[in-house]
């Protein structure tokens, strides 16, 4: 089975059940990671929603309940160790137009030989073109 990088808002959508058809094709198919920033940001909107694309508009209790979702990720879901990649996504970052939340992203993705998987309403062209450049399949999906 191939694996799949998904970015914070389809990795929100994988664990609150709102998977579109799409990304209900996607996680049958394939085994599932994140990265440790997509993580981290997707728990700061949900500690401290402020209007933001992620949790902004969602009540407090719905964003209690991914929360607990957080804390008691399943294990199918991998979150590479940064000490696997962490020198690459300095390189990626020192030699690519992107930020450090998509070096990690593409050196994920990278690592695993995995599709990088973003929402599309989040497709960077930063991310994208770090992506093409480093030989990684990098896939919007839509809500």
């Amino acid at each position: 089975m191939s694996q799949v990088v998904l970015d914070d808002h389809l990795l929100r959508d994988v664990l609150a059940d709102e998977q579109g058809r799409r990304l209900a094709r996607l996680v049958e198919q394939n085994e599932l990671a994140t990265t440790n920033l997509y993580y981290v940001r997707l728990c700061k909107s949900v500690v401290a929603a402020r209007g933001g694309a992620l949790t902004g508009g969602w009540s407090g209790e719905r964003r209690r309940e991914l929360g607990r979702r957080l804390l008691d990720l399943p294990e199918s879901i991998l979150i590479l160790p940064m000490r696997l990649i962490g020198y690459r996504v300095a390189e990626l970052a020192g030699s690519q137009r992107v930020s450090t939340l998509g070096a990690e992203a593409v050196a994920a993705a990278e690592h695993l030989g995995a599709s990088l998987c973003v929402w599309d309403g989040d497709d960077g062209p930063g991310i994208r073109e770090a992506a093409r450049a480093n030989r990684v399949t990098y896939r919007t999906i839509p809500r």
